[in-house]
């Protein structure tokens, strides 16, 4: 028999870290974070990292694993996931990967065939047709041939439409083609468990959360990052919160800009997540509030991880 996984995914905000933490009390378990943006250190506040309490709850893996300017993608999460798991189970917990990265889910679950390497000629000639157009008008180009990477790429974020573009021009085939998925067989009885609340309710959270983090000093922490020699223009720093506040300090925003465009930015942010995570069928969806909040939406996957027998 395969060995147990469980997998708490959903859109940004939604009470993942809160559910698995109740977990925690209920079986021994241990935190994998699917994560793109809290395996980097020193971005706490804008990357809503959990608490030292929630830490302590439960242990936490794959959060503060590389520094800003480190490369990180889903093939590096995918090797460090399946040690991590690994090293679970051998202690007899059971391992909770939980992140909203679909990314990520999708690449440690099914794997990844190798993505072409960079080309030179290929990296060079779209970089000077950045300088030269722009950010956006490379996002139309890409719009144009993979029209499913566009949708999923921020039209502000040059590093990852790059990469995209150069990837259809290696290979012919856009990113979100199933050739770039490896169809291995399964490795654990996996339970994915989504959830989800009502888009209203959840806009208003994200709204009240960008505020809260704002509070606790967000331009202080972009603040440090770049005063530490980390490029605005890097990846990690093209977080939501980080790339606002950056134009904050440099001038060019107000205070006011910034929350208004971290408000939207979040939002369009769940938006996509919604989307990516309603391609995957094997999903099963926990409404938080028809659950009757985060203790609710426990009992749920409580009762689904004994009754797939996976209690460690």
């Amino acid at each position: 028999m395969l060995p147990p996984l469980v997998v708490i995914t959903g859109p940004t905000g939604v009470g993942k870290t809160e559910v698995a933490v109740l977990l925690a009390s209920r079986f021994r378990v241990e935190v994998i974070s699917a994560d793109s943006r809290q395996v980097y250190r020193g971005m706490d506040i804008g990357t809503a990292k959990p608490t030292g309490e929630q830490c302590r709850a439960v242990p936490h893996h794959l959060v503060d694993v590389v520094n800003p300017d480190e490369r990180y993608h889903a093939a590096r999460f995918r090797a460090a996931a399946r040690e991590a798991i690994s090293a679970i189970l051998a202690r007899e917990n059971l391992p909770l990967v939980v992140g909203g990265t679909g990314l990520y889910i999708r690449a440690l679950l099914r794997g990844l065939l190798p993505a072409p390497p960079a080309d030179p000629e290929v990296r060079r000639e779209l970089g000077l047709a950045l300088e030269r157009e722009g950010v956006q008008s490379l996002h139309r180009r890409l719009r144009d041939v993979d029209p499913e990477a566009a949708r999923r790429i921020h039209p502000r974020d040059p590093v990852r439409i790059i990469r995209a573009l150069e990837i259809h021009r290696l290979t012919g085939a856009p990113l979100g083609m199933p050739s770039h998925w490896r169809q291995s067989l399964p490795e654990w009885r996996a339970l994915l468990v989504g959830l989800t609340r009502p888009r209203p309710s959840l806009y208003a959270a994200l709204d009240a959360r960008v505020e809260l983090m704002v509070a606790r000093g967000l331009k202080e922490e972009t603040r440090r990052l770049l005063d530490a020699g980390h490029s605005p223009t890097l990846p990690a720093m093209q977080g939501i919160g980080y790339r606002h506040f950056s134009r904050v300090i440099r001038g060019s925003w107000s205070e006011g800009d910034a929350l208004r465009a971290m408000k939207r930015d979040t939002r369009q942010y769940a938006k996509r997540q919604w989307t990516w995570f309603a391609r995957e069928p094997e999903i099963r969806w926990v409404d938080v509030e028809a659950a009757g909040g985060v203790e609710g939406a426990a009992e749920q996957v409580e009762k689904w991880i004994v009754q797939e027998g996976l209690t460690a």
